[in-house]
This record gives structure tokens, sequence and C-alpha cells, in this order.
């Protein structure tokens, strides 16, 4: 297949890149030229925020696209109608936040959506995910769109820093401050799972909304974080602290400790939706061990620092915070 990827050379993107090579399929990248596509595709440079940013895309056939934007849905827009004509089909990395809040838990496709416009410029994320596939949908109609309704994605080339930051955390030894309780089921998708089956769905044609992240309690948070003790070998005594102590002391679930949220609105929005219709059209998930292993061994060759998105906050503890949360709650670890 002939396959252009909006985007390509960053974590979701290029991972889509690479699985589609690994297929032997022809892979043209447009991209903004910051960082370097992988070797093998043929790369087209542009601004689609700009004014003839799309100037790159006017000829050329392709029978799929994948687009991985996050911004204006007037981008997507704008790709899209440029390239309805000259495209098989058109599918739309988005997200689980298009669904109004709170989504309930064991949320399927059908729940109800946050409002969103096509035409829409810089806007919330969730609105702008929603406009985003209403742009897609419109330029190829709804038979050739499909919408990947992603949650959280971990796996190597993350530049969000959740997983990285753990496996730095780890990484450095000592007490570990770890969110309980241990068996806590997690939701989620390696960006290479995500990929395979982005791929494998526009090959056999999928149309429509699907949410993309593992079957919930694929792996649970004391999983992840002994994957992560595992993959760097590092000594260190995980002190598992429960939720209440946390909330009450002031830590903030997901940003301050990546991940993880307590038992709760929050937590049944990201970590139980329904994935049975992507499961039944093919979805695998490796192992937690695999996922964490790789982004570990990735890590290590940036010298154990992530590259992070600029448009994204940054993530995790500081060491003062964690030294006061272990020192009052486990004074015989840190004594």
């Amino acid at each position: 297949m002939k396959l252009l990827i909006l985007g390509g050379t960053e974590f979701v993107g290029r991972a889509v890149v690479e699985a589609a090579l690994d297929r032997g399929w022809e892979v043209t990248v447009f991209h903004r030229g910051r960082h370097a596509p992988p070797a093998g595709v043929h790369a087209l440079l542009g601004d689609r925020t700009a004014p003839d940013g799309l100037a790159a895309l006017a000829t050329g056939s392709w029978d799929a696209v994948v687009d991985t934007w996050s911004g204006a849905p007037s981008a997507v827009r704008d790709a899209a109608r440029l390239l309805a004509d000259r495209a098989g089909r058109y599918a739309y990395v988005s997200s689980r936040s298009v669904y109004a809040w709170p989504p309930a838990a064991g949320l399927a496709e059908d729940g109800p959506l946050v409002e969103g416009s096509p035409d829409a410029g810089e806007v919330p994320y969730a609105e702008a995910k929603r406009g985003g596939e209403l742009a897609a949908t419109a330029a190829f109609g709804a038979d050739r769109t499909l919408h990947v309704r992603a949650g959280l994605i971990i796996g190597p080339y993350e530049n969000v820093g959740r997983l990285p930051w753990w496996l730095s955390r780890i990484a450095r030894g000592g007490p570990v401050l770890a969110p309980g309780p241990r068996t806590l089921p997690l939701q989620y998708v390696d960006a290479r799972d995500l990929a395979e089956w982005t791929l494998d769905a526009v090959a056999a044609g999928l149309s429509g909304p699907y949410n993309l992240v593992s079957p919930p309690g694929h792996a649970t948070m004391g999983e992840l974080l002994d994957a992560c003790v595992r993959a760097t070998g590092a000594d260190v005594e995980l002190c598992w602290a429960e939720p209440e102590a946390l909330v009450a002391a002031g830590v903030e679930p997901w940003s301050e400790l990546p991940v993880w949220l307590p038992p709760g609105e929050m937590y049944d929005a990201m970590h139980t939706a329904d994935v049975s219709l992507a499961v039944s059209a093919g979805l695998r998930c490796r192992p937690v061990t695999e996922t964490v292993a790789d982004t570990w061994a990735w890590l290590e060759t940036l010298g154990g620092v992530a590259p992070r998105r600029p448009d994204r906050p940054e993530v995790g503890l500081s060491p003062e915070r964690e030294a006061e949360f272990l020192a009052k709650h486990f004074p015989d670890v840190t004594g």
C-alpha cells in the first residue's frame, strides 16, 4: 500500500511509519522538518498551520492517510479537503477525550460526545480532537474515515514523559513512592500496538470510531512499576501508599504521579473503556514487561532523558515532595 503520514517523526506517528515500513509499504511523511523521519520514507516538508503550508501535498496519490494532529481542527479540515480525491481512506488518531464529561465506566463508542467544529482554530484538547474527527469525515465521508480514539499511550519515543518519568525515577534508586493499590487495573496502549491495529484497520477498510486502548486490567500499577524495576535493574524499595493518604497530602494524580488515578470518576473515565469493538477487529496488546523494557532501552540511547513536547506540561513529583511524603508515612524506610 501507499501510505501518507501527516506527522510521522515523533511517538505515535513514528510508530505508524516504522510499522508500515516493516510491512513493505511505500511511505510518504509530511512534516515540518523539526525531527528527522525514519530512513526509507519519502519526505515532504511543510507547516500545515502556515499560509500555503500544504503546497508539498498538491500532487500525489495514496491508498490511505494517517493523521496524528492534535491542534486546530481547521488544519485537519484543510489537509483532508486537499487529499479527499487523491487518497482512499483517512485514519485520524483521535482521543477518548472526545466523550462528554464525565464518561461513564465501561463507555463504548456510542457514548455522548463533546461539541466540536471542523472550522475551529485553537481550542481545548477535547474539542480539538472532536473537531478533527468532524473535519476528516466531512471531507472523506463516513465510509472512508477511521477514528482511532486512543486513551493513555506509552512506549518507545514517548514525548509526553509519563512512562519515561517512572523509569528515570526508579533508575535513581532508593525508596520510591508508589501510588496504590498495587492491584489497581490500568488501561493503556503501546504506541506500536496502536500503529499495527491502525494499519490493519486501514487495510481492511474499517471506518467509524474505535476505542483504542488495552482491555481494562491488561496490567496493574504494581505490574507496571515492577517492570520498571526489572528493566532498570535499580536497587529500590517501592513504598506503596494508599490513595486516601496521597490525596490528603495534595499529591496530584496523573500529573505528579503519571499514569495513576485514584478510584473514582477520573479513574473510571481513563481506565475502564469498553474496547470490545477494537478487540473484535484484531487489537493485540503486548505484555507490559515488553513495553517497559523497550522504552528503557530507547531511553538509555538518549542518556536516560526523554524528549518533551513543548505544548505539554512537565510531569512528575519533585524529589523534595516525594521525600517529604515518604518521611511522614514511611519513617522506617527513610529514617
